[in-house]
C-alpha cells in the first residue's frame, strides 16, 4: 500500500522521462540542418579570433584538430552565466541568473534525495553527519547546499522576474498569462520547499525517509509542508515538458549538432548520406520558384517549370 503523495511521485517521474524521450527522439529525427556561418567556433583550435579549417590550403587532407573540453565549457559558461543577458540587460539578468541556479538546483536535490535514499537500502550507508563513510557525508551536505540555493534563489529569482515582467513596459508588452502563471507557480514550488526546511527538516532527513519509502514501496505520508512540496514537484514536472523548458535539453542538441557542427561532406561519409536523404524529401509548399509533389532534388536541379516566370 502506497500513499495519494508516492503516487504521485511515481506518476510524475515516469511522465517527466517518457514525455522528454519524445521530445529528444523527435528533434533528433529532424532533417538535417543547414549549416551556421558563425565564427569564432568555440572547438577550433587555430583559430581563436574566427576562421575556419576550411580556409586551410587542401584543408580535406589534414586531420581535424578541434577540442570537445572548449566545446563544453563554452557550453557551461552559456548555462550557469548567461553573458550574453548581463550584457544586454543587467536589470533583467538579476532575476533570470538566480531563477535559473534555483530550476538546476532543485532538480540537483532531488536527485541527491533519490540516491542517497538508494544508497541507504541498497548498501546500508548511513547520510549524515555523522556518517562514518566519505559518500554519505558527501551526499548529506551536497543535498543541503543544493536545497538552500534552490529555494532562495528560486525564490527571489521568480520574484524578481514576476515583478519586473508586471513593472516594466517592455517586459509586459511581450508577456503572455502564461509567464505570469510559470513564476507564480514556480514560486510556490520553491517556497513550500524552503518552508519545509525551515520549520521543519532542516537536514532533510524525514525527505530521505520519504525516498526510502517510495524505493521500497512501503507507506508513509509525508508531514504537511514536505506533502505540499511533494505535490507540487510532482504537477512540476508533469507541467515541465509543456513549458519552454524542454530547452534545456533541446539547446544541447542544437548547440552540439547544428551550430557548431562542422563536419566535412566528403563522399562516403554520414554528411552526405543526411544530404541525400533531406533531397529526397518531398515539397511540402510552393511557389513561382517551387513545384510542389515533387522531391528537393529535383527542384534544386532543374528551373521552374513555369517559363512564363522570370527567374530572379
Amino acid at each position: 500500500m502506497v500513499s495519494i503523495a508516492q503516487i504521485a511521485t511515481y506518476i510524475s517521474y515516469l511522465f517527466v522521462i517518457i514525455a522528454y524521450t519524445v521530445k529528444v527522439v523527435k528533434v533528433v529525427r529532424m532533417p538535417m540542418h543547414l549549416r551556421w556561418e558563425l565564427y569564432p567556433v568555440p572547438h577550433e583550435i587555430g583559430h581563436k579570433y574566427g576562421g575556419s579549417y576550411y580556409e586551410e590550403l587542401d584543408w580535406w587532407t589534414h586531420p581535424r584538430r578541434r577540442s570537445l573540453v572548449r566545446d563544453i565549457l563554452s557550453k557551461l559558461r552559456d548555462y550557469f552565466t548567461f553573458p550574453g543577458y548581463f550584457t544586454r540587460n543587467k536589470g533583467y539578468w538579476f532575476g533570470l541568473f538566480p531563477w535559473h541556479i534555483g530550476f538546476y538546483t532543485i532538480v540537483l536535490f532531488h536527485i541527491l534525495s533519490f540516491f542517497g535514499a538508494l544508497l541507504m537500502v541498497t548498501a546500508g550507508v548511513q547520510v549524515s553527519a555523522a556518517s562514518p563513510s566519505f559518500i554519505g557525508l558527501a551526499i548529506y551536505y551536497f543535498t543541503i547546499f543544493a536545497a538552500v540555493c534552490a529555494f532562495i534563489l528560486g525564490s527571489i529569482g521568480s520574484l524578481v522576474l514576476l515583478g519586473q515582467r508586471l513593472f516594466d513596459r517592455d517586459l509586459r508588452t511581450y508577456a503572455a498569462p502564461s509567464n505570469y502563471f510559470n513564476y507564480i507557480f514556480f514560486l510556490a514550488v520553491f517556497v513550500s520547499g524552503l518552508i519545509a526546511w525551515l520549520l521543519f527538516d532542516p537536514t532533510f532527513a524525514y525527505y530521505r525517509q520519504y525516498w526510502v519509502s517510495v524505493i521500497t514501496f512501503s507507506y508513509i505520508v509525508p508531514e504537511t509542508a514536505e506533502y505540499i512540496h511533494v505535490m507540487l514537484f510532482s504537477l512540476f514536472l508533469v507541467y515541465l515538458p509543456f513549458t519552454r523548458s524542454t530547452h534545456y535539453i533541446t539547446n544541447l542538441i542544437a548547440y552540439f549538432g547544428v551550430l557548431w557542427e562542422d563536419t566535412p561532406n566528403i563522399r562516403g561519409n554520414i554528411p552526405q548520406e543526411k544530404i541525400k536523404q533531406a533531397l529526397a524529401r518531398p515539397v511540402s509548399w510552393s511557389a513561382p520558384h517551387i513545384q510542389k509533389g515533387k522531391t528537393w532534388d529535383e527542384v534544386a536541379s532543374a528551373l521552374p517549370e513555369d517559363k512564363g516566370q522570370a527567374v530572379k
